[in-house]
């Protein structure tokens, strides 16, 4: 019998030889289908990487992710609504920046109600920043003020004036009002007289700048005498009725001005600063709900800011506003939001800061002491406010420790609120004025690590 064992072992070799020569052919396509290539030892090969092709499209650029602010423990933060308009709290923040840098001047405006009078809050307030920022004098100070017995951040005399506030009901004209909500006639002979202090608050005991504030129709003649020294006549002719403001340099420790005829004139107020560091005024009005902001004319406005120009509003109101059992505040918000945009049209440089109603008590048919739900609602409306506004919020109400806060202050061993359960004494005002001082160092710090990140 023939073997054929070694006819089948050369049928097997051609054909191996075959498939192995079918691996140089060319693919193939039959019909538009694309035929593999015949590769016996594919499993085995080690594949040479491909060409890859150019990509047409563009890799997105990598997104740096945006920075977010934190608040620190135990801190009630600044809620920043601001948009592109800019009057939130970053210009406020750049402005201390460059208190370093071009030896400027940063004011700011604080105005209120019976809450913050006498410089109550604001005055510790102005220490905290003078001394950190540098800066000297109390700033602001009206022709003549109900308080005046009482502010111990300077001391102030005044006679032979007419004094005409918003808060009148009878023979107020609001078309001449002042920035401050009110405006002073003078008798012939009239006087005012400003000396700083140092008993209460540092660096108020002299500044080098005073300044008077009036506008005139007529004719102005008074005098100014700088530290009790030979008083120095000035006469000023007719401004047409526009802001006019006087000043006097030097180290001063007190500033009179006597007048001695002023026809068809109105006075505001005055002021004693430095010329570098902050300068804080306190503008308030006992009784005032801030609606009526809205009503001091544009013109009066932007001629102040042009000689007084700020870096930051602060607006402390509510007391008047709220009540025991108020749920709606829909007035009370459409006013604000027009106060509010009337001084952002007047003083477009500032940052704009709204405070929060703080706690206000009531005791209850048990005579327990609560706060008042009508506060609560308000502090709703009026955040409602800074967010329509585009302004920034600080809810003082919980930074001062909430619900019963008002009752605890007035109760605290020394007592830092009065029995009425709603103002604060001067103790308070340094409580309050420090919270809200270190959530203001607090911003800054978070402003200028936000600047640092983006220009990275």
């Amino acid at each position: 019998m023939q073997n054929y064992l070694k006819h089948t072992l050369w049928l097997t070799l051609i054909v191996i030889s075959v498939f192995m020569l079918l691996h140089l052919l060319p693919s193939i396509a039959i019909g538009g289908h694309q035929f593999r290539k015949v590769d016996l030892f594919s499993d085995i090969r080690l594949l040479e990487p491909e060409e890859s092709e150019q990509d047409s499209l563009p890799l997105p650029l990598i997104v740096k992710p945006s920075f977010i602010d934190t608040c620190k423990a135990g801190l009630t933060c600044i809620e920043d609504y601001s948009d592109s308009t800019g009057h939130g709290m970053s210009v406020f923040y750049k402005a201390l920046d460059e208190i370093g840098s071009v030896n400027r001047l940063v004011r700011i405006a604080v105005f209120g109600d019976s809450f913050i009078e006498a410089d109550i809050l604001t005055a510790d307030l102005r220490e905290m920043l003078q001394k950190k920022f540098g800066g000297c004098g109390v700033g602001y100070v009206p022709i003549t003020s109900m308080t005046s017995g009482y502010r111990p951040t300077v001391r102030h005399s005044f006679g032979g004036w007419h004094s005409h506030s918003i808060t009148d009901t009878v023979y107020f004209d609001r078309k001449k009002q002042g920035v401050a909500g009110h405006y002073f006639v003078a008798d012939s002979g009239a006087y005012v007289e400003l000396r700083g202090q140092k008993n209460y608050a540092s660096l108020l005991d002299t500044c080098t700048r005073a300044s008077l504030f009036f506008s005139n129709k007529g004719d102005v003649r008074l005098s100014v005498s700088v530290n009790r020294g030979t008083p120095q006549e000035i006469i000023t002719t007719p401004s047409g009725g526009t802001l006019q403001q006087i000043q006097a340099k030097g180290r001063i420790g007190s500033v009179k001005w006597r007048i001695a005829r002023a026809d068809s004139t109105l006075f505001y107020g005055m002021a004693l600063d430095g010329t570098h560091g902050v300068a804080v005024d306190n503008f308030s009005l006992r009784g005032n709900s801030g609606m009526s902001l809205a009503s001091i004319p544009e013109k009066t406005m932007k001629e102040f800011n042009e000689k007084r120009p700020y870096d930051l509003i602060i607006l402390q109101y509510g007391l008047n506003v709220a009540t025991e059992r108020g749920r709606n505040y829909d007035h009370y918000r459409k006013m604000m939001f027009k106060s509010v945009e009337h001084i952002k049209e007047c003083f477009p440089q500032a940052g704009i800061l709204l405070l929060g109603v703080g706690d206000r008590d009531y005791k209850t048919e048990t005579g327990d002491l609560r706060t008042m739900p009508g506060v609560k609602n308000l502090i709703r409306y009026q955040q409602s406010i800074a967010a329509e506004s585009g302004i920034a919020f600080w809810n003082m109400f919980q930074a001062m420790g909430g619900d019963e806060s008002m009752a605890r202050l007035v109760h605290s061993k020394p007592s830092l609120a009065n029995y009425d359960y709603t103002h604060i004494n001067f103790r308070g005002g340094k409580y309050l004025a420090n919270l809200l001082y270190e959530t203001l160092i607090y911003g800054k710090a978070q402003y200028e690590r936000r600047k640092e990140y983006e220009e990275k």
